[in-house]
């Protein structure tokens, strides 16, 4: 005498590993909209045409790793974050939040220098290539300000696209959902029913 067949288990583990299944398909979906977006990107690095600082998140995306300028008419703070050098020394990239005319700020990564502290700069005209900095852009001084070393270039390639992986992972986990299950499925239908 054999088990009963567990439907309702069945059709739960069918329905979680087609929706792992989905996801999957998902990232490949991602994986070449963030190709896409890399080509453009490139695409504004090697045509070099500047444009105006946006002014809105809104307007972010469109500039990011284009050839923008930016006048500080006065410094608001001076930081230093991690950074890398044009040449590829680890250190400090030195970045001051500006004030612009029009009211609105800015931050502008003046240059790269083995030493955290800050130096003194009082402001300017400033131009560079805008790079993406957390949920918000910033200027990368070209050429560097206040005596700096030149920061390494924004550039589109180092932004991640690891959907390919995502999406494998995500069909490795439905097959190893329904591996599991039918060999679970398997061995309870197979054994034998206890007598009372």
């Amino acid at each position: 005498m054999i088990r009963q067949f567990p439907v309702i288990p069945t059709i739960i583990v069918i329905a979680a590993a087609a929706t792992m299944v989905l996801l999957g398909f998902w990232q490949l979906g991602r994986m070449d909209e963030k190709g896409a977006l890399i080509a453009r990107y490139a695409s504004a690095v090697q045509s070099g045409a500047q444009v105006a600082w946006p002014r809105s998140a809104e307007d972010y995306e469109q500039a990011l790793y284009s050839p923008s300028s930016v006048k500080c008419e006065r410094v608001l703070g001076l930081g230093a974050i991690s950074g890398t050098s044009e040449r590829g020394g680890k250190g400090w990239a030195h970045v001051a939040r500006c004030a612009l005319p029009d009211g609105s700020e800015a931050d502008v990564a003046l240059g790269y220098s083995r030493d955290p502290n800050p130096g003194e700069w009082a402001g300017g005209e400033v131009s560079g290539v805008i790079a993406p900095a957390r949920n918000s852009i910033k200027l990368v001084a070209v050429p560097p300000q206040a005596g700096l070393e030149q920061l390494a270039r924004p550039d589109p390639n180092d932004m991640p696209n690891n959907h390919l992986a995502y999406a494998g992972q995500w069909f490795f986990f439905a097959l190893t959902a329904l591996g599991i299950y039918w060999l679970a499925v398997r061995k309870r239908v197979a054994r034998p029913a206890r007598e009372g």
